[in-house]
């Protein structure tokens, strides 16, 4: 697919999503999804990613949803664009590797969405989360209530949503919002020493650890616990668990080849 809302790009195992509509501050409108969608299969079907990070620019990972294309939607217009900006969350979500978000700028309303269905979430001072949805007469539609609850529990949730209020910086990381927070300059260089990191481990492990916590996560724990279980046991028919214990016993580094 020709691309021209996003940059999409794959080397050495790390898949890159660039949101580029920076006169838009990168608001994700149809022609934004639609290319997203694209951008994941293509991540999905080749088997030498190993982690996929998403970013934007220095002003906006993105602004939100394009309002202009949503203002005059009638409820079942509405519902189609949440439908599908949902259906990329939840793909992000449940893709069986780590997917990091590189956070500069505003991460606001739809693009905050899109951030917390990440598994990690980098950003630096002026990294700015908030859920203004309220005050234009709506609530997040793309799973924003729901992701936050776990992350910062109901009470902070209901401030977060029914206020509107925009949390940034080292605020967002004392939340639970970032997971790494490093100087602005930094984002993506911590960004790919992160997927550095996570290469170095065996993948159908990362891939069964997603599995479990998401479960406990958004479903209950002790689904959570029963995934966990039935995980862990798989992977012992796995070349990189006999490989892994077996140079821990040795006292060697492992050799692992992901399978």
């Amino acid at each position: 697919m020709l691309y021209e809302n996003i940059i999409f790009s794959i080397e050495d195992g790390v898949a890159l999503i660039v949101i580029n509509r920076p006169k838009a501050y990168n608001a994700l409108n149809g022609d934004v999804n639609r290319e997203l969608i694209s951008a994941l299969d293509e991540t999905e079907a080749d088997v030498s990613v190993r982690v996929l990070i998403i970013t934007g620019n220095e002003k906006a990972f993105a602004a939100g949803a394009d309002i202009g294309e949503m203002a005059e939607a009638r409820p079942n217009q509405a519902r189609d664009i949440m439908t599908v900006a949902k259906k990329i969350n939840d793909r992000l979500e449940a893709l069986p590797i780590p997917v990091i978000a590189a956070v500069n700028g505003l991460a606001w309303g739809g693009g905050f969405e899109l951030a917390l269905a990440c598994d990690f979430r980098i950003g630096g001072p002026k990294t700015s989360f908030k859920l203004p949805e309220a005050s234009l007469g709506i609530i997040p539609g793309a799973g924003g209530t729901q992701r936050l609850l776990p992350l910062v529990g109901a009470a902070k949730t209901k401030e977060l949503v029914l206020l509107c209020n925009e949390v940034k910086g080292e605020k967002a990381y004392e939340l639970g919002l970032l997971t790494r927070l490093v100087d602005d300059s930094e984002v993506m260089a911590e960004a790919f020493n992160l997927a550095r990191e996570l290469k170095s481990k065996p993948g159908r492990a990362l891939t069964a650890a997603k599995l479990a916590i998401c479960a406990g996560a958004l479903s209950s724990i002790a689904e959570g616990k029963l995934v966990e279980t039935a995980e862990c046991c798989l992977l012992f028919d796995t070349h990189d668990q006999k490989e892994g214990m077996a140079a821990f016993a040795e006292k060697r580094a492992p050799r692992y080849i992901n399978n």
